[in-house]
């Protein structure tokens, strides 16, 4: 009886165990399936402020007692002096729309992935842009991306063109790489800078297919498949490649460099296209001698210096992230961490 009692105890805590796990992953897909309908939203930040609160905490830290006072004393005479001024200006306020608002300049980032998915946060935060931006304003994007596909990088090119038929000023930024697909995107603005060591360029177009077809062969596997049309498949991953097949196949890449090149050549007139569409790739300083870009100089180089200037606004398109995928994340940056400490360990004290 003790043995029934000790056994029916613990098949109750079991089932109280399973049926708490069971009810917490029900509360987690719930609410999962609840945040999958909502949609991104813009994060505006003015960098402007940001950088003027920085200084003023710097200087607060370099200053003594005595020069603070002064500081603070000659702040409120600046803080009066601007006060009397906007007064004025409201009551003689001009029609004149530059007078109204002064010029802005309009941040965007886009770290791009191989099939260049953030292409979909691109085109909101141009789209928003678009709403309130004039001729006068300017749009900066500051660009990280390698390249990879060339429908994904060709859209994120057009939304960036969107940009420049509106007749808004559009400078890209390259701190660290712009090549391939990210050099094409980089191209259409009008103005491209670069930090030293960024690498630009690599106009060409590359494929790589692996072919187990000898290894199904091997193994007596066929491999059997069926199109319409001559040139429906040139290669295939399976089965036997033809050269009429391989030809076809460079022919496509081919049309596609001569695209990427005219491309580049339309928006960058003054390149030589020639001498830098051989799939290469260089660092700033030498891209900048053969027309790749135009100045030597970082984004945060850029953007401290026209906050001066201009009011400087970030914009972000972001999506909230599910309660799985935000699982998922500290799963991986978990697992991440792990792998770093052992690595870290094993290189300072190898065994």
């Amino acid at each position: 009886m003790e043995f029934l009692y000790e056994y029916g105890m613990f098949l109750a805590k079991a089932v109280t165990f399973v049926v708490a796990i069971i009810a917490i992953i029900v509360a987690i897909t719930s609410a999962a399936m609840k945040q999958g309908g909502k949609k991104g939203e813009l994060e505006i930040t003015d960098l402007s402020e940001q950088y003027a609160d920085i200084e003023e905490d710097f200087i607060h830290h370099l200053l003594s007692k005595e020069e603070l006072k002064e500081k603070e004393k000659q702040d409120k005479k600046d803080a009066k002096i601007k006060a009397k001024e906007d007064k004025k200006a409201a009551k003689t306020k001009s029609t004149d729309d530059d007078k109204e608002t002064p010029a802005r300049l309009f941040v965007v980032d886009f770290k791009g992935s191989i099939d260049a998915k953030e292409v979909s946060s691109l085109r909101e935060e141009i789209s928003a842009i678009l709403t309130v931006a004039t001729p006068k304003d300017e749009v900066f994007i500051r660009l990280e991306s390698g390249g990879g596909m060339v429908h994904g990088y060709g859209l994120a090119a057009s939304q960036l063109d969107r940009i420049r038929q509106h007749n808004i000023p559009l400078t890209a930024s390259v701190d660290k790489v712009a090549a391939s697909g990210g050099y094409m995107m980089a191209c259409v603005a009008d103005k491209i800078i670069s930090a030293p060591f960024a690498i630009l360029g690599s106009i060409g177009v590359i494929a790589q297919v692996p072919n187990f077809n000898k290894l199904l062969k091997k193994n007596d596997i066929d491999y059997e498949q069926f199109t319409a049309g001559e040139f429906k498949r040139t290669v295939t991953m399976f089965g036997e490649n033809t050269d009429k097949g391989r030809e076809k196949f460079v022919e496509e890449l081919e049309e596609t460099h001569v695209l990427f090149k005219e491309f580049v050549s339309e928006h960058r007139p003054s390149l030589d296209v020639a001498k830098v569409a051989t799939g290469e790739h260089w660092f700033g300083l030498k891209a900048k001698e053969l027309g790749l870009v135009d100045n030597i100089q970082t984004s945060d180089d850029y953007l401290q210096a026209a906050s001066k200037e201009q009011k400087v606004i970030s914009v972000k398109y972001a999506t909230k992230k599910g309660l799985a995928e935000k699982f998922s994340k500290a799963a991986s940056l978990s697992i991440e961490n792990v792998i770093g400490k052992i690595w870290q360990n094993n290189r300072i004290f190898p065994s």
